[in-house]
């Protein structure tokens, strides 16, 4: 049975290492010019600032899947507390069932909690995960595009 947790960064950090390669290999772009080399620090520094939303799932103990957003009051709209998702991840072998829907779900109602008003998520277009924020209702609102400069 997958379980999630809000949990803190730094503590968990030796643990989400050892799913970011995969995370990486998977849906990095530019992986022959830009290598996995996270900045730690700043996400310490975010979460020491109440600006970090950490969540992990976890199957007997282990970790198998987690999700970081950052929370700030909107650079266009500073009364409007948002979320603005970082990264999400479920293991390949965990996915198939509803974890990925649950763990938003269970993000859903932290964010509430905190009194977060608007929350921005996406996904790469090579592993769209469209449906899974359609069923929860989320909205499509931008698109993004990137060019590699070098």
């Amino acid at each position: 049975m997958i379980t999630h947790h809000i949990e803190n960064f730094q503590a968990r950090l030796d643990e989400l290492k050892v799913l970011l390669p995969a995370h990486y290999q998977e849906l990095a772009l530019n992986q022959d010019c830009v290598p996995l080399d996270p900045q730690y620090e700043v996400y310490i520094q975010r979460e020491r600032e109440g600006g970090l939303l950490f969540v992990t799932l976890r199957e007997d103990g282990e970790m198998v899947g987690y999700y970081i957003g950052f929370i700030a009051p909107g650079l266009h709209y500073k009364t409007c507390l948002t979320c603005i998702t970082d990264i999400f991840y479920v293991r390949p072998d965990k996915r198939g069932g509803s974890a990925g829907a649950k763990m938003f779900k269970f993000v859903e109602k932290e964010l509430i909690r905190r009194g977060v008003a608007r929350w921005f998520t996406g996904s790469k277009v090579a592993h769209d995960a469209s449906k899974l924020f359609e069923f929860l209702k989320f909205e499509r609102v931008e698109v993004y595009y990137s060019k590699w400069l070098r």
